[in-house]
C-alpha cells in the first residue's frame, strides 16, 4: 500500500551509505515514491558513526526486508555518489533506485538524466579523490614527546577523507601523520587510523625547512621551455594553489619563462661526456703473445671490462692455425660459459647442423668470438644472453685482433652485428649485407651473416626459410676459400 504522507529520514552522517542502503530498501518495500521522501544527515559529530536504528523516525519500524534486484553497477556507483557535496545526492539516489525497480529498461538507457547526473557525481568524486592524493603537502611539527609528527592542510570538494584515508595509511605506514580539512579530519599513528571533526586553516602548520629544500628544487627543475599553462591549469586548477607552496613560483617563473628559453637558445650546444668508440682494426697487428697457447693462458686473467667478475671464465677460440675460414661470432653463452669451448650450446648445435648442410667440416675451421666473456642476467635461477655493450667489444678487440694475427685464417665469417662490428670497425645492418663479401683494413675479407642464435628467436614458421639462407651463406664461404 503506498503511503501519501511525508516520511523524513535522518541518516547518521554525511557519508551514511550503510544506512541510505537499509532505509532505501525499507523505503522501497513500503512502496513510499521518491517525491514523498526527504532525505537529512546528521551534522553533529558525536552521532557521526551513531547507531543507524536511533536515528530512524519512530514509524518506520526497521524490521527485515529483501534486497531489491538492482544491477551490480548501481551499488557502486551509490558508494561514490553518496561522498558527493550535493544535499540532494540521497533524493537522487532513491529515485533511481525507485526507477529501477519499476522501470527495467532504466539500466539499459545511457541518456538517462538521472543516471547521467549520478555518473557526473561520482566521476566528481573519483576526480576529487585523485586530486586530494596529488596535492597534499605534509609538513613536520613537533609534537610534546619531541617525536615529529607530519601535518597536512586539504580543502577537498566532497565528503572524500574517511575514503581517501586508507590510501594514505598505506601510502605513508611508517609515517605519523595528520590531514586538516575543513569537515574531516584524519590521524594515523602507525597502528590505528582515526577520524575527527573538521579543523580552520589556522591550525594548519607553517611552512618548513623541508618546504624551503622542496622549492629549490622547484625552481631549479623548472623548464620554461616545456611550460604549458593551460595544461597545467587542467592537472592542477587554481583552486588547489593557495595550499600548494610550489604555486607561489609558477606566476613569477611563468613571467620569465620567455627569457629564459632565449637564453637556453643562446648558449653553446654540450659536449657529451661519453663518445662512441671506433673498435679498432689493425692492419699491421703484431702479436703481443708469441702462440694461441700464450694467448689463451693471459686471456684467462683479463680484466680490461667488468663482464670476468660475473662469467665462470673467459672463452678462447678453437680450431687450427691457418684454417680457410675462422667463424668469429658475439660471445659465449651458457653452456659456452661453463665448458670453456666455443659454440657448444643450443646456437652452436645449430650451426653444426649448418655447417654440415653447406658441406664443411668444423675441425677444419677456427671457432672464436668478439667477446670472451658470458654477459648475461638472472631471470630466477636462470642466466640470460644479455647482448654486450659497444665498449665491452673494445675491450676485447685487441683479443680478437691478436688471434686473426696468431691463426692467419684466409677469409672471416662475421656471424652476427656485433662479430661484423668488431672485425670491420664500423656498425653493420646484417639484413643489408648479409651473404656479402665486405674488406678489411688488413685486405682480409669478411662475409657477414646472422648469428644462429638469431635464428633460434625467430618464429618457428621462418626458421626454416632462414636456416637455408643461412647454409647457404656458410657454403659461399667455403666454395671461395676451399
Amino acid at each position: 500500500m503506498l503511503l501519501s504522507a511525508s516520511v523524513h529520514v535522518q541518516l547518521a552522517g554525511e557519508t551514511d551509505f550503510a544506512g541510505f542502503r537499509a532505509r532505501a530498501r525499507a523505503l522501497l518495500a513500503r512502496g513510499v515514491p521518491p517525491d514523498a521522501v526527504n532525505w537529512r544527515t546528521h551534522t553533529g559529530p558525536a552521532d557521526l558513526f551513531g547507531n543507524a536504528e536511533d536515528a530512524c523516525t519512530p514509524h518506520m519500524a526497521m524490521e527485515a526486508v529483501p534486497a531489491a534486484a538492482v544491477p551490480v553497477f548501481f551499488v557502486a556507483l551509490c558508494e561514490e555518489v553518496v561522498l558527493h557535496s550535493d544535499p540532494q545526492r540521497f533524493a537522487l539516489l532513491y529515485r533511481l533506485l525507485w526507477r529501477l525497480a519499476h522501470e527495467p529498461r532504466l539500466r539499459d538507457d545511457p541518456l538517462d538524466a538521472d543516471l547521467l547526473l549520478a555518473r557526473r557525481m561520482a566521476h566528481a568524486v573519483s576526480h576529487d579523490m585523485h586530486k586530494m592524493r596529488a596535492f597534499v603537502r605534509f609538513r613536520e611539527v613537533p609534537d610534546e614527546q619531541g617525536a615529529v609528527a607530519h601535518v597536512a592542510w586539504f580543502e577537498p570538494m566532497h565528503h572524500i577523507v574517511e575514503a581517501n584515508a586508507p590510501w594514505f595509511m598505506r601510502r605513508f605506514t611508517q609515517m605519523h601523520w595528520a590531514i586538516l580539512t575543513p569537515d574531516r579530519c584524519a590521524f594515523w599513528d602507525g597502528a590505528a587510523l582515526r577520524f575527527g571533526a573538521g579543523a580552520s586553516r589556522a591550525e594548519a602548520p607553517a611552512a618548513d625547512a623541508g618546504e624551503a629544500l622542496w622549492l629549490t628544487y622547484y625552481r631549479n627543475i623548472f623548464n620554461p621551455a616545456r611550460l604549458k599553462l593551460a595544461s597545467m591549469r587542467q592537472h592542477m586548477p587554481r583552486k588547489y594553489w593557495h595550499n600548494l607552496p610550489e604555486a607561489r613560483l609558477i606566476t613569477p617563473l611563468a613571467a620569465e619563462a620567455q627569457a629564459r628559453s632565449g637564453s637556453m637558445i643562446e648558449q653553446p650546444p654540450t659536449q657529451p661526456t661519453r663518445r662512441m668508440v671506433p673498435l679498432p682494426v689493425h692492419a699491421d697487428a703484431a702479436p703481443a703473445h708469441g702462440t694461441l697457447d700464450a694467448l689463451n693462458t693471459a686471456l684467462q686473467h683479463c680484466r680490461g671490462c667488468p663482464l670476468f667478475a660475473a662469467a665462470t671464465q673467459a672463452v678462447a677460440g678453437e680450431g687450427p692455425q691457418r684454417p680457410a675460414l675462422m667463424l668469429v661470432g658475439e660471445q659465449p653463452g651458457d653452456q659456452e660459459d661453463v665448458h670453456g669451448r666455443p659454440f657448444v650450446g643450443p646456437a652452436g648445435q645449430l650451426l653444426d647442423r649448418a655447417l654440415r648442410q653447406a658441406g664443411l667440416a668444423r675441425e677444419a675451421l677456427y671457432l672464436t668470438n668478439a667477446v670472451r666473456h658470458f654477459k648475461f642476467e638472472l631471470r630466477g635461477q636462470r642466466r640470460i644472453h644479455k647482448t654486450p655493450a659497444q665498449r665491452e667489444a673494445a675491450a676485447c678487440a685487441h683479443w680478437l685482433e691478436e688471434e686473426i694475427a696468431l691463426v692467419q685464417p684466409g677469409a672471416l665469417v662475421a656471424l652476427g652485428g656485433t662479430a661484423a662490428r668488431s672485425l670491420l670497425g664500423r656498425p653493420v645492418a646484417v639484413t643489408a649485407v648479409r651473404g656479402q663479401w665486405l674488406a678489411r683494413e688488413d685486405g682480409r675479407r669478411v662475409l657477414v651473416t646472422w648469428h644462429p642464435s638469431a635464428l633460434l628467436r625467430m618464429p618457428p614458421h621462418e626458421q626454416p626459410r632462414v636456416f637455408l639462407q643461412f647454409a647457404g651463406d656458410l657454403a659461399l664461404a667455403g666454395g671461395a676459400h676451399a
